[in-house]
């Protein structure tokens, strides 16, 4: 069984900010809850094939993770390859221009449920991916607009 869930939202910026933004991934902390630390090994940009490699903590536990980059399409599209638990999952980000100086930006994850997850409710796992995409939608949005207002950001 595959559950997917979408969390969408408006930036005050324009797509190349936001794109500038997600791509410094040593900056994803400030958006993503588990996430402790983070960079692409090699320290090479991000394009497809490319692992970023985090540090993290889930439930209380500290742990290494490692996602692949599956797809780059700047300043359009990314997407990444890895783990959730025992089950294969996939997750993405897609960004529109919505007028002038504003994107329309929306997160997509993907998880196959394996192993001892599909013994998780899918409609609960469903609904805390949700909860945990729409947390990190809201501070993507507030950190771009932080360097938007400041003229500060991504090099």
């Amino acid at each position: 069984m595959t559950i997917r869930t979408e969390s969408r939202i408006t930036v005050t910026g324009s797509v190349s900010d936001v794109w500038d933004y997600l791509c410094d991934v040593g900056r994803w902390p400030e958006w993503a809850p588990t996430v402790l630390e983070c960079r692409i090994d090699g320290g090479g940009p991000m394009l497809p094939g490319a692992w970023v490699e985090q540090r993290a903590k889930d439930l209380g536990w500290n742990h290494s993770r490692r996602e692949q980059v599956t797809a780059v399409d700047p300043p359009r599209s990314m997407a990444f390859a890895g783990t959730m638990g025992t089950s294969v999952a996939r997750w993405g980000m897609e960004f529109e221009p919505a007028g002038d100086e504003h994107t329309n930006a929306m997160m997509w994850v993907e998880v196959d449920l394996a192993n001892i997850m599909r013994a998780v409710p899918g409609r609960a796992l469903q609904g805390r991916i949700q909860r945990v995409s729409d947390i990190e939608m809201a501070a993507i949005k507030a950190a771009v607009e932080s360097d938007v207002q400041t003229g500060t950001g991504s090099p």
